[in-house]
């Protein structure tokens, strides 16, 4: 995994912008995520699933006019964006549309305003706004919240990390990227710390960090 990655799973200015789609119903039937599949790779030996770290560059787009709101590869230098799929780090109709595909896969994706910013709209986008992406998937790895990767932060197994735990998994996370950067693995950490010790007790314990609650922690 590379952890230049993880320092963009948890700033805000990103994650309720990245993209992609696949149909699933939802309480009104007329309410759904639309996708056409632009390509699929003849190689596809993963798919993604919740809890998995993806990497997508997108384009956003108002459906209504074709507007363009948003473009990763005009913003922060060109970067794909990565994020956790399936944890609410993104908009609702993301979480959904990128469920079940290939590296290297492209599709188009409408979103109705219920699956994303509703009657409040966001920033450019207006209330009840219905959304189209343009997607292609880079990357599929491990995700952090993953019960493997709990259990590999947690140095002394007591079922609680620690800031001396999490700062050493950031730094060997940095150095494995070639990417070592001591001002955002230092603002990672307490970012991690601020958005999941709900507690205040300076860990972050297996229920709060494991957004799946199983039973191996």
């Amino acid at each position: 995994m590379h952890l230049f990655l993880t320092f963009l799973l948890f700033p805000q200015a990103f994650v309720l912008l990245i993209v992609l789609g696949q149909e699933q119903k939802t309480e009104n039937e007329e309410e759904k995520v639309k996708i056409e599949v632009v390509h699929v790779p003849s190689d596809c030996d993963q798919k993604s699933k919740r809890g998995d770290l993806v990497n997508a560059h997108y384009d956003g787009y108002l459906a209504h006019n074709m507007t363009k709101f948003y473009c990763s590869r005009s913003e922060m230098h060109g970067h794909p964006k990565w994020f956790v799929l399936g944890v609410g780090q993104v908009i609702k109709g993301l979480d959904i549309a990128l469920m079940d595909m290939c590296r290297g896969e492209k599709r188009k994706v409408t979103i109705p305003p219920s699956l994303a910013y509703g009657e409040l709209g966001y920033d450019k986008i207006p209330p009840n706004a219905t959304l189209f992406f343009e997607i292609e998937l880079y990357a599929i790895s491990q995700g952090p919240r993953s019960v493997e990767a709990f259990q590999k932060m947690d140095l002394d197994n007591d079922k609680h990390l620690s800031k001396e735990e999490i700062n050493h998994y950031l730094t060997e996370e940095f150095k494995r990227d070639g990417k070592e950067d001591p001002t955002k693995q230092s603002m990672i950490l307490t970012d991690i710390f601020h958005k999941n010790d709900r507690d205040g007790d300076g860990f972050i314990s297996a229920r709060e960090y494991n957004v799946y609650r199983h039973d191996e922690l």
